[in-house]
């Protein structure tokens, strides 16, 4: 995704975009706020300019909080489906893109785990867990 444009869009559709390439950076954020944002392991974070996002529908359905207490953390959500969506960093200096917002590659991968150390307790064991390509039996 050098200078390519790829395409992104909310579990339900409603709220889509296309993000102009390329981006900066690709973290993986193992911080204990981003587990609870995300119901997961960690939240993967690609950032590049505020100005490479052309909204194409559902702007009016994202809502957004601040977390108070934290300098930088901050969650976006279509209001539909509650799927995490792109915003502007709380000090306007990043596009921030949820990589499962995107739909194909986005050409460029994780370059860092943050937050390693508040990783939870069942990571390293899940990564170890038995495959399946679909549900298990």
């Amino acid at each position: 995704m050098i200078n390519n444009k790829i395409n992104g869009s909310c579990l339900c559709g409603k709220v889509s975009s296309t993000v102009q390439g390329p981006f900066n950076k690709f973290y993986q954020c193992y911080c204990d706020k981003c587990q609870k944002k995300t119901g997961s392991a960690f939240a993967a974070l690609m950032f590049t300019t505020p100005d490479k996002i052309q909204w194409h529908s559902g702007q009016a359905l994202i809502k957004r909080f601040d977390l108070p207490q934290a300098q930088r953390f901050s969650n976006c959500f279509c209001s539909e489906c509650g799927s995490q969506v792109p915003y502007i960093s709380r000090d306007g200096a990043f596009l921030i893109v949820p990589a499962g917002y995107v739909t194909g590659d986005p050409g460029i991968k994780p370059s860092a785990n943050i937050f390693w150390a508040e990783r939870p307790c069942w990571f390293e064991e899940g990564k170890q867990a038995e495959n399946f390509e679909d549900y298990p039996n």
